[in-house]
Protein backbone atom coordinates (compact mmCIF):
# COMPACT_ATOMS: atom_id res chain seq x y z
CA UNK A 1 0.00 0.00 0.00
CA UNK A 2 1.53 3.61 -0.89
CA UNK A 3 1.41 5.99 1.50
CA UNK A 4 -1.06 8.30 -0.51
CA UNK A 5 -3.53 4.93 0.17
CA UNK A 6 -3.05 4.50 3.89
CA UNK A 7 -6.12 4.85 6.31
CA UNK A 8 -6.63 5.36 10.06
CA UNK A 9 -6.28 3.11 12.33
CA UNK A 10 -9.02 3.38 14.75
CA UNK A 11 -9.37 -0.31 16.18
CA UNK A 12 -12.74 -0.81 14.73
CA UNK A 13 -13.80 -4.30 13.28
CA UNK A 14 -13.52 -4.91 9.95
CA UNK A 15 -13.23 -7.87 7.35
CA UNK A 16 -11.51 -8.59 4.19
CA UNK A 17 -13.04 -10.72 0.89
CA UNK A 18 -16.25 -10.66 2.76
CA UNK A 19 -15.41 -12.50 5.60
CA UNK A 20 -16.54 -10.92 9.29
CA UNK A 21 -14.53 -10.91 12.26
CA UNK A 22 -16.38 -11.18 15.06
CA UNK A 23 -14.74 -7.48 16.27
CA UNK A 24 -14.99 -6.57 19.92
CA UNK A 25 -18.21 -8.18 20.72
CA UNK A 26 -20.13 -5.26 20.91
CA UNK A 27 -24.16 -4.67 20.07
CA UNK A 28 -23.93 -2.54 16.94
CA UNK A 29 -25.77 0.20 17.06
CA UNK A 30 -27.80 -1.00 13.71
CA UNK A 31 -27.80 -3.82 12.01
CA UNK A 32 -29.88 -5.51 9.18
CA UNK A 33 -30.15 -9.33 8.92
CA UNK A 34 -31.33 -11.48 5.51
CA UNK A 35 -33.17 -7.88 3.96
CA UNK A 36 -34.33 -8.83 0.76
CA UNK A 37 -36.40 -6.15 -1.26
CA UNK A 38 -38.04 -7.04 -4.82
CA UNK A 39 -40.46 -4.24 -7.24
CA UNK A 40 -42.38 -6.59 -9.24
CA UNK A 41 -40.16 -9.12 -11.00
CA UNK A 42 -36.68 -7.11 -9.82
CA UNK A 43 -35.24 -8.23 -6.51
CA UNK A 44 -33.67 -5.12 -5.44
CA UNK A 45 -31.86 -6.53 -2.32
CA UNK A 46 -30.90 -10.61 -1.84
CA UNK A 47 -30.49 -11.72 2.27
CA UNK A 48 -28.19 -8.29 3.31
CA UNK A 49 -26.68 -8.34 6.22
CA UNK A 50 -24.60 -5.48 7.73
CA UNK A 51 -23.88 -3.62 11.07
CA UNK A 52 -22.35 -0.59 12.23
CA UNK A 53 -21.32 -0.23 15.68
CA UNK A 54 -20.95 3.04 17.90
CA UNK A 55 -18.25 5.58 16.39
CA UNK A 56 -17.65 3.89 13.27
CA UNK A 57 -18.03 5.34 9.62
CA UNK A 58 -18.94 2.20 7.58
CA UNK A 59 -18.68 3.36 3.48
CA UNK A 60 -21.99 1.03 1.69
CA UNK A 61 -20.58 1.23 -2.23
CA UNK A 62 -21.60 -0.38 -5.46
CA UNK A 63 -22.12 0.43 -8.53
CA UNK A 64 -25.74 2.04 -10.08
CA UNK A 65 -28.68 -0.43 -9.27
CA UNK A 66 -26.43 -2.31 -6.83
CA UNK A 67 -29.30 -1.61 -4.08
CA UNK A 68 -27.36 1.15 -1.82
CA UNK A 69 -30.19 3.49 -2.03
CA UNK A 70 -32.88 0.72 -1.47
CA UNK A 71 -31.23 -0.52 1.76
CA UNK A 72 -31.09 3.18 2.61
CA UNK A 73 -34.86 3.80 2.14
CA UNK A 74 -35.44 0.29 4.29
CA UNK A 75 -33.34 1.43 7.30
CA UNK A 76 -35.07 5.21 7.53
CA UNK A 77 -38.34 4.11 6.84
CA UNK A 78 -39.07 4.78 3.58
CA UNK A 79 -39.94 1.48 2.23
CA UNK A 80 -40.25 -2.01 3.57
CA UNK A 81 -38.47 -5.21 3.66
CA UNK A 82 -40.10 -8.25 2.08
CA UNK A 83 -38.14 -10.23 4.67
CA UNK A 84 -35.44 -9.89 6.87
CA UNK A 85 -34.67 -8.01 10.41
CA UNK A 86 -33.62 -4.47 11.80
CA UNK A 87 -32.49 -4.07 14.69
CA UNK A 88 -31.70 -1.25 17.24
CA UNK A 89 -28.96 -1.68 19.98
CA UNK A 90 -30.14 -5.60 19.32
CA UNK A 91 -33.70 -5.17 19.49
CA UNK A 92 -35.58 -6.18 16.20
CA UNK A 93 -37.31 -2.78 15.60
CA UNK A 94 -40.00 -2.16 12.49
CA UNK A 95 -40.64 1.04 10.59
CA UNK A 96 -43.95 1.82 8.82
CA UNK A 97 -42.76 5.80 8.16
CA UNK A 98 -39.40 7.78 8.05
CA UNK A 99 -40.68 9.62 11.22
CA UNK A 100 -41.03 5.97 13.33
CA UNK A 101 -37.39 6.21 12.09
CA UNK A 102 -36.60 9.47 12.87
CA UNK A 103 -37.80 8.89 16.70
CA UNK A 104 -35.49 6.09 17.04
CA UNK A 105 -32.66 8.38 16.54
CA UNK A 106 -32.22 7.70 12.47
CA UNK A 107 -31.29 10.64 10.23
CA UNK A 108 -30.71 10.65 6.92
CA UNK A 109 -28.71 13.02 4.45
CA UNK A 110 -30.90 12.04 0.89
CA UNK A 111 -29.30 12.26 -2.92
CA UNK A 112 -32.37 14.91 -3.48
CA UNK A 113 -31.84 16.33 -0.05
CA UNK A 114 -34.88 16.33 0.96
CA UNK A 115 -35.47 19.98 1.35
CA UNK A 116 -38.23 22.60 1.25
CA UNK A 117 -37.23 25.28 -0.92
CA UNK A 118 -39.89 27.82 -0.02
CA UNK A 119 -38.84 27.27 3.34
CA UNK A 120 -36.05 29.15 5.40
CA UNK A 121 -32.76 27.87 6.23
CA UNK A 122 -33.92 27.62 9.71
CA UNK A 123 -37.30 26.50 9.06
CA UNK A 124 -35.76 23.76 7.05
CA UNK A 125 -33.53 22.66 9.81
CA UNK A 126 -36.47 22.41 12.03
CA UNK A 127 -39.13 20.88 10.00
CA UNK A 128 -41.53 18.90 11.66
CA UNK A 129 -39.37 19.36 15.21
CA UNK A 130 -40.53 22.70 15.41
CA UNK A 131 -39.81 24.39 19.13
CA UNK A 132 -42.59 26.02 20.98
CA UNK A 133 -42.73 29.22 22.74
CA UNK A 134 -42.60 28.86 26.68
CA UNK A 135 -44.98 30.55 29.03
CA UNK A 136 -48.52 30.95 28.66
CA UNK A 137 -48.02 31.55 24.79
CA UNK A 138 -47.43 28.17 24.20
CA UNK A 139 -51.31 26.90 24.45
CA UNK A 140 -51.29 29.22 21.56
CA UNK A 141 -48.35 27.24 19.76
CA UNK A 142 -46.38 29.84 18.57
CA UNK A 143 -43.01 29.34 17.29
CA UNK A 144 -39.82 30.11 19.59
CA UNK A 145 -38.26 31.64 16.35
CA UNK A 146 -35.30 33.27 17.97
CA UNK A 147 -34.47 29.88 19.67
CA UNK A 148 -34.17 27.87 16.40
CA UNK A 149 -32.41 30.48 14.74
CA UNK A 150 -29.60 30.51 16.92
CA UNK A 151 -29.40 26.99 17.27
CA UNK A 152 -29.48 26.54 13.50
CA UNK A 153 -27.06 28.69 13.32
CA UNK A 154 -24.99 27.12 15.61
CA UNK A 155 -25.68 23.45 13.83
CA UNK A 156 -24.58 25.18 10.21
CA UNK A 157 -21.13 26.55 11.79
CA UNK A 158 -20.56 22.95 12.71
CA UNK A 159 -20.60 22.01 9.37
CA UNK A 160 -17.94 25.00 8.09
CA UNK A 161 -19.55 25.41 4.67
CA UNK A 162 -20.57 29.33 4.41
CA UNK A 163 -24.55 29.66 4.04
CA UNK A 164 -25.15 33.57 4.81
CA UNK A 165 -28.13 33.92 6.45
CA UNK A 166 -30.14 31.56 8.12
CA UNK A 167 -33.25 33.52 7.20
CA UNK A 168 -32.43 32.89 3.46
CA UNK A 169 -34.88 30.89 1.62
CA UNK A 170 -33.58 27.51 1.08
CA UNK A 171 -34.44 27.34 -2.65
CA UNK A 172 -32.31 30.52 -3.21
CA UNK A 173 -29.28 28.73 -2.16
CA UNK A 174 -26.20 26.60 -4.29
CA UNK A 175 -26.35 23.51 -4.41
CA UNK A 176 -23.43 23.12 -2.45
CA UNK A 177 -24.71 25.12 -0.07
CA UNK A 178 -28.18 23.47 0.37
CA UNK A 179 -26.30 20.04 0.58
CA UNK A 180 -24.69 21.42 3.82
CA UNK A 181 -28.20 22.74 4.87
CA UNK A 182 -28.56 18.59 4.90
CA UNK A 183 -26.13 17.42 6.31
CA UNK A 184 -26.41 20.25 9.27
CA UNK A 185 -29.68 18.63 9.82
CA UNK A 186 -28.68 15.02 10.11
CA UNK A 187 -26.09 16.20 12.54
CA UNK A 188 -28.52 18.54 14.76
CA UNK A 189 -31.04 15.63 15.01
CA UNK A 190 -29.09 12.06 14.49
CA UNK A 191 -28.93 10.77 17.83
CA UNK A 192 -28.58 7.13 17.28
CA UNK A 193 -26.92 7.31 13.67
CA UNK A 194 -26.49 8.75 10.38
CA UNK A 195 -27.18 8.05 7.42
CA UNK A 196 -25.84 10.13 4.10
CA UNK A 197 -26.58 9.09 0.33
CA UNK A 198 -24.04 11.08 -1.15
CA UNK A 199 -23.93 13.80 0.58
CA UNK A 200 -20.54 15.59 -1.15
CA UNK A 201 -22.54 14.78 -4.76
CA UNK A 202 -22.82 18.55 -5.04
CA UNK A 203 -20.22 20.00 -2.97
CA UNK A 204 -16.25 21.91 -4.44
CA UNK A 205 -13.57 19.76 -3.52
CA UNK A 206 -13.00 22.44 -0.58
CA UNK A 207 -16.43 21.66 1.19
CA UNK A 208 -16.35 17.98 0.56
CA UNK A 209 -13.38 17.97 3.05
CA UNK A 210 -14.97 20.08 5.19
CA UNK A 211 -18.32 17.43 5.04
CA UNK A 212 -15.64 14.63 5.84
CA UNK A 213 -14.21 16.81 8.73
CA UNK A 214 -17.59 16.58 9.85
CA UNK A 215 -18.14 13.02 9.53
CA UNK A 216 -15.20 12.16 11.40
CA UNK A 217 -16.09 14.27 14.40
CA UNK A 218 -19.49 12.84 14.30
CA UNK A 219 -18.14 9.77 14.91
CA UNK A 220 -15.57 10.27 17.28
CA UNK A 221 -18.85 11.40 19.82
CA UNK A 222 -19.72 7.95 19.31
CA UNK A 223 -22.33 8.83 16.87
CA UNK A 224 -21.90 6.12 14.04
CA UNK A 225 -22.08 7.41 10.16
CA UNK A 226 -23.05 4.56 7.23
CA UNK A 227 -21.81 6.79 4.43
CA UNK A 228 -22.79 5.81 0.81
CA UNK A 229 -20.69 7.46 -2.00
CA UNK A 230 -19.26 7.08 -5.43
CA UNK A 231 -16.09 8.94 -4.07
CA UNK A 232 -13.90 6.34 -3.31
CA UNK A 233 -10.96 8.28 -2.39
CA UNK A 234 -13.26 9.86 0.19
CA UNK A 235 -14.48 6.70 1.35
CA UNK A 236 -11.36 4.98 1.90
CA UNK A 237 -9.91 8.10 4.02
CA UNK A 238 -12.83 8.08 6.10
CA UNK A 239 -14.20 4.82 6.80
CA UNK A 240 -13.09 2.19 9.44
CA UNK A 241 -14.70 -0.77 7.21
CA UNK A 242 -15.92 -0.43 3.71
CA UNK A 243 -19.24 -2.81 3.02
CA UNK A 244 -19.87 -3.53 -0.94
CA UNK A 245 -23.02 -3.98 -2.89
CA UNK A 246 -22.78 -6.28 -6.02
CA UNK A 247 -26.18 -6.72 -7.78
CA UNK A 248 -28.34 -6.48 -4.21
CA UNK A 249 -26.21 -8.34 -2.08
CA UNK A 250 -23.01 -7.68 0.45
CA UNK A 251 -19.68 -9.31 -1.32
CA UNK A 252 -17.29 -7.79 0.10
CA UNK A 253 -16.46 -6.04 3.72
CA UNK A 254 -13.06 -4.45 3.62
CA UNK A 255 -11.07 -2.36 5.62
CA UNK A 256 -9.42 0.29 3.76
CA UNK A 257 -5.90 -0.08 5.91
CA UNK A 258 -5.83 -3.55 4.54
CA UNK A 259 -6.06 -3.15 0.63
CA UNK A 260 -6.57 -0.43 -1.80
CA UNK A 261 -8.71 2.03 -3.90
CA UNK A 262 -8.32 -0.70 -6.94
CA UNK A 263 -9.28 -3.31 -4.64
CA UNK A 264 -13.03 -1.50 -3.60
CA UNK A 265 -12.84 -1.20 -7.05
CA UNK A 266 -12.46 -5.15 -8.28
CA UNK A 267 -15.11 -5.86 -6.09
CA UNK A 268 -17.32 -3.32 -6.79
CA UNK A 269 -17.29 -4.29 -10.54
CA UNK A 270 -17.41 -7.84 -9.62
CA UNK A 271 -13.96 -8.22 -10.88
CA UNK A 272 -13.01 -9.68 -7.55
CA UNK A 273 -15.69 -12.14 -8.23
CA UNK A 274 -14.68 -13.22 -11.76
CA UNK A 275 -17.83 -11.38 -13.20
CA UNK A 276 -17.18 -9.71 -15.73
CA UNK A 277 -18.19 -6.16 -15.44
Amino acid sequence: MTSDQSAPDHGHPGTRAGITESGDGKVPVISVEGISKHFGSVQALRGVDLEVHAGEVVGLVGDNGAGKSTLVNILSGGLQPNSGVIRIDGKQVSFTSSLGARRMGIETVYQDLALAPDLSVWANIFLGREEVVKGPLRAFGWLDRRSMIASAQTDLERTRIRIGSVGSAAGRLSGGQRQAIAVGRAVAWGSRVILMDEPTAALGVEQQERVGELVANVASQGVPVLLISHNLPQVYRLCHRVAVLFQGQVVANLRPRDCTVEDIVSWITGAALGTKP
